[in-house]
């Protein structure tokens, strides 16, 4: 029985050494299996980083063309804009001149009529003073007139020869 146990443990064992002997073969397909799939990896891989590149060239050239409709659409959204804001101003200005030119002719005919008025009431104070000066002046030659007639009977006894009384010095 011991035999028995033997051989069958050879057998085992030559089954064993028979699978071996097969793994090298087996190792060598494997491993050519293992560089045909890192060959179709790798082409894979470049295949997708020229997809990625690709499309990220495709998205750039879509955004730069969204970008640029976009800021041309801004441009003339501002110029019509800018256009617009010149007309108001233009016509506020337009506006602002002839208000003030109104407000201008009015200030000016008022400080005419002002004028006028000024000019009215320096006559009147004019012709005022005028008639004032000329009754002073007819009072002055009344009294200077008195004056060299002398008084009428107090004359001074100690002045007999001229009959003129003398005149005060001012001073």
């Amino acid at each position: 029985m011991a035999t028995a146990k033997l051989l069958t443990r050879l057998e085992l064992l030559e089954q064993r050494v028979n699978v071996l002997e097969t793994l090298p073969a087996r190792l060598d397909a494997l491993d050519d299996h293992i560089v045909q799939l890192r060959g179709e990896m790798h082409a894979e891989f470049s295949a997708l980083r020229a997809e990625v590149q690709a499309g990220d060239e495709a998205t750039r050239e879509q955004l730069r063309t969204e970008i640029r409709a976009v800021d041309q659409a801004l441009r003339e959204e501002i110029r019509a804009g800018d256009q617009a804001l010149h007309e108001e101003i233009r016509a506020v200005d337009k506006a602002l001149r002839e208000e003030i030119r109104a407000v201008d002719q009015a200030l000016r005919e008022e400080i005419r009529a002002g004028d006028e008025a000024t000019r009215q009431l320096m006559r009147e104070l004019n012709q005022e003073t005028r008639a004032h000066m000329l009754v002073l002046h007819e009072d002055l030659v009344e009294r200077i007139k008195r004056i060299g007639e002398g008084p009428p009977s107090t004359a001074p006894a100690g002045n007999k020869a001229g009959g003129a009384t003398p005149r005060r010095r001012r001073g």
